[in-house]
């Protein structure tokens, strides 16, 4: 059965914790994305998606995700190993020298969970357009979901892939972007305005949707289910998901500064009391 609205609001308070316990511990790390993006991949992981038991890089016969922004990578780690992937005690490793968990996800340790390096931004959509393209192949009907941030909607790679993907049909791919509004430097609007990113989709033959609460559970489940309903009608679909970067932590909302900051002592036990543990801290 799949968790119900509670569990995964708690599930997601504790994910919080951990991304916090993460970045603190070695004074590095984004917890503004990763806060801002923690409904997301709870929706994703415990409700959305088709998972298999167990992790192998073929992915046959299951959902797929990719995450593009992978700065971003202590929300991913944090859900990924209290779906099961790999143990929660793990986390305890984030970004020290030899440990599965760098800061930017990689591949060339294993770490179940992980299809992809992503270092580099503006690669994820055309990796997730390959993996869509060899579901067809396969005859394999899952589908193939990725997330990116909309400053990373600056590089120019993506639109690349997002003219090539409508070209092709590629019907079984569900990009989400995560519309906070930041980026390191400030506002995407001052560092690079990118105008209407919808019409901006709709232009290249997109099929395209909007999740105004972007930090919302259930709000969030309704949003995928809706574009899940419009694959396979011959173009890619496009969420437009408006989050908030530090959700959850008051001091770290509405704000760019902590896009790659880490909290000292008293912001962790400040932030720490606005997010009570649910599940257990490692």
């Amino acid at each position: 059965m799949k968790p119900n609205t509670q569990q995964l609001i708690d599930f997601s308070t504790q994910v919080r914790r951990d991304i916090l316990r993460m970045v603190h511990a070695v004074n590095s790390g984004h917890p503004g994305g990763s806060l801002g993006c923690t409904e997301f991949f709870v929706a994703l992981y415990q409700n959305i998606m088709d998972r298999k038991e167990g992790f192998d890089m073929d992915g046959l016969d299951e959902d797929l995700f990719f995450l593009s922004n992978g700065h971003i990578s202590p929300v991913f780690y944090s859900v990924l190993a209290r779906s099961g992937y790999f143990p929660v005690a793990e986390l305890a490793t984030f970004r020290l020298i030899n440990s599965r968990l760098q800061g930017h996800p990689t591949t060339h340790e294993g770490l179940p969970g992980i299809r992809i390096a992503s270092g580099s931004l503006g690669q994820g959509l055309s990796v997730s357009i390959g993996a869509a393209q060899a579901k067809k192949l396969n005859n394999d009907k899952h589908l193939i979901y990725t997330l990116m941030g909309d400053g990373e909607l600056q590089e120019g790679q993506n639109w690349e892939a997002i003219m090539y993907a409508s070209a092709k049909k590629v019907d079984n791919l569900i990009a989400t972007v995560d519309l906070n509004g930041k980026q390191i430097d400030g506002t995407t609007d001052e560092v690079l305005p990118m105008g209407s990113i919808r019409a901006k989709f709709e232009a290249f033959g997109w099929d395209v949707l909007d999740v105004e609460k972007g930090n919302d559970i259930e709000a969030i489940i309704a949003g995928l289910n809706e574009a899940k309903s419009l694959t396979g009608k011959g173009k890619p679909v496009c969420i437009l998901l408006h989050t908030e970067m530090g959700n959850g932590v008051d001091f770290m909302m509405h704000t760019h500064a902590w896009h790659g900051k880490a909290p000292n002592d008293e912001q962790l036990a400040k932030a720490f009391e606005q997010n009570l543990a649910t599940l257990g801290d490692y």
